[in-house]
This record gives structure tokens, C-alpha cells and sequence, in this order.
């Protein structure tokens, strides 16, 4: 009975309770040079926080800096780092973690192992395993993405089970080049890429009837419909841009019904009526429509807009 009670006694005694921590930077803080073995359930600091362990709040003016786990809410003006855990990280510029089960907020990127959650980030998300969702304001990057990847230009992965955004790479997706042409005669050489259902399309190319305005480039989203061998059924949404870079412009948003048929192994020829929506300074892009189901403007110097029923046609190889 002595020795148990002696040992109780010992492994309590060893037992590191959780902390307040205020503080300026290590060391300079109410923990001083135990800050790293310390666990804190309450952490401020004006510049820097360092602790083996949060599970509770720690905010701090530049970084918080947690050698293990961070089971609470972190807030750093530029940073946080853990080795994982079970919370909330928002920093200006970044967090960094080795495992993180929970939300990452960063201005510019996140960065983690495996993630379990959550990864909002103005610029970049990046991590081995996704099990959740990773939303980027230009770039996701993982391996394995049991989720969605939700990105304003690019997806990267092995493998993905939903990618958003104009160009999407997967070992598991699809990627085809495609050259078509609409009823304006804008001919546009595009990327489409994504995966079983969902594709981004990015494209550029040149107006065969336009001398003035030129120059096309294109971007938007598909959804593949129907898929029965060797038939297909696409719908697409798409914006398409005419410029000569001096001033004039012509934008063109086109909602697209698709219909594909195979022609060989990696061929596909596809066609289908768009409504469109056009707006114009031009008046050559104006009158080379005949039949518009609505319009407005195009006086006294203002553009032009306009709805009406066009086309799509094109034939894509895929890689």
C-alpha cells in the first residue's frame, strides 16, 4: 500500500499542469526557460509564443510556435507551427503542421501532413493526405484527396475524389485538348481537365472574322451529365474574351448543352446549341448576330448586351 501511494504521489508530482502563459518572446515570458515543456490552456503573446502543447487559446502578434500538439484555437499575425492536433489555426501568412485535425485559415498558405479538416488559404494549400476539403486561392496540392479540392487556377494530386477549379491533375482524372469553334467564328485551342463529373476549361485562340478584335482566350467549368459508351453528354459554362489589347472589347458568357460521341480511342467530336450572353463596344461584334432574344445599350458610346441562341462544336483528344 506505501509503495503504491508512493508511486501515485511521484507520477503526480511529475505530471506538468496546464499554464497561463503572457509574455513578450521567449524567454521573456511568465513560463521563462520552461516555455518548451510547458503545456498552456491560455497563451498571449506580443510577439512569439513557444509551448510544448496548447489546449485552450493562444494568440500571439507574430508566431505561435508548438512543439506538439495544439488541441484549441491558435491566431498568430504571421505564423503558427505544431505538430498537430485537434483545432483552429488562423494566421496571416501561414500554419504549418505536421497532422492537423480541424481548420487551417492562412492569408498566403497552409502547409500540413496529414489533414483531417479544413485548408482555407488565399494563395496555397498543401498536404499528403486530404480528408476534407482544401480550398485555395490559386493552388491545392496533395497526395491522396478523399474530399474536394477547390482552387481559383490549379489542382494537383495522385489521386482526388472531387476537383474544382480550371486546370485539375489527378492520376485518376482526365485530361483532353480540344480545338473548337463557336458561331462567331472564334476558334480556341483549350485544356479540359478534371475528374468523373466536374472539369475546368482554359483555352486561347483567334477570331477568324474579327479584325479588329482578335486575340480569344476562354475559361469556365464542365460537368460531364451522361457517360454510356461511346456517348457523352457535357454541360458547360463558359466566358470567352475578344481583345486587340487597345481598348476594344468583346465578352462572351455561353451556357452550353453538349452532346460527344467517340471517333477513336482517346477522339472526341462534340456539338450543341448555347445561350449566350454578349457584350460589346464593337459594332462589327453587334451586327454579326441577326436574331437577339434581348438587348440593350449600344448607344451613345455605352456597350452593347445581348442574349441569344449560338453554338459550340469541337473535337478533343485526350491525354
Amino acid at each position: 500500500m506505501t509503495i503504491l501511494l508512493f508511486v501515485g504521489i511521484t507520477a503526480f508530482a511529475q505530471q506538468s499542469p496546464e499554464k497561463i502563459n503572457i509574455g513578450l518572446v521567449p524567454p521573456l515570458s511568465s513560463n521563462w526557460t520552461t516555455a518548451s515543456r510547458d503545456t498552456n490552456s491560455f497563451s498571449l503573446n506580443a510577439i512569439a509564443g513557444l509551448s510544448a502543447a496548447e489546449t485552450g487559446f493562444a494568440l500571439a502578434g507574430f508566431a505561435n510556435i508548438v512543439r506538439h500538439n495544439a488541441d484549441g484555437m491558435l491566431i498568430a499575425g504571421f505564423m503558427n507551427t505544431s505538430g498537430g492536433g485537434h483545432g483552429f489555426e488562423i494566421a496571416g501568412f501561414g500554419n504549418f503542421a505536421k497532422n492537423s485535425s480541424g481548420t487551417q485559415i492562412a492569408g498566403f498558405a497552409n502547409v500540413g501532413g496529414n489533414v483531417s479538416g479544413l485548408q482555407l488559404a488565399g494563395f496555397m494549400n498543401a498536404a499528403k493526405k486530404v480528408n476534407g476539403m482544401q480550398i485555395g486561392g490559386f493552388i491545392n496540392k496533395a497526395k491522396n484527396v478523399h474530399g474536394t479540392q477547390l482552387a481559383g487556377f490549379i489542382n494537383i494530386a495522385d489521386t482526388a475524389d472531387c476537383q474544382i477549379g480550371l486546370v485539375n491533375i489527378a492520376k485518376n482524372g482526365e485530361i483532353s485538348l480540344a480545338v473548337t469553334i463557336d458561331e462567331n467564328r472564334t476558334a480556341l485551342l483549350s485544356m479540359r481537365s478534371g475528374g468523373k463529373f466536374l472539369y475546368g476549361i482554359i483555352g486561347a485562340g483567334y477570331n477568324l472574322s474579327d479584325k479588329k478584335n482578335e486575340y480569344a482566350y476562354e475559361a469556365g467549368f464542365g460537368a460531364h451529365l451522361l457517360h454510356y459508351e461511346p456517348f457523352r453528354l457535357n454541360a458547360e459554362l463558359t466566358n470567352d474574351a475578344l481583345t486587340n489589347f487597345k481598348g476594344l472589347d468583346y465578352f462572351r458568357s455561353a451556357f452550353a448543352v453538349l452532346p460527344s460521341i467517340k471517333l477513336a480511342n482517346r477522339v472526341d467530336l462534340f456539338a450543341g446549341p448555347s445561350f449566350v450572353y454578349l457584350q460589346s463596344n464593337s459594332s462589327d461584334d453587334i451586327m454579326r448576330q441577326k436574331h437577339y432574344i434581348s438587348s440593350w445599350g449600344g448607344k451613345n458610346g455605352d456597350d452593347f448586351h445581348g442574349f441569344y441562341v449560338g453554338y459550340n462544336a469541337g473535337i478533343a483528344i485526350r491525354l
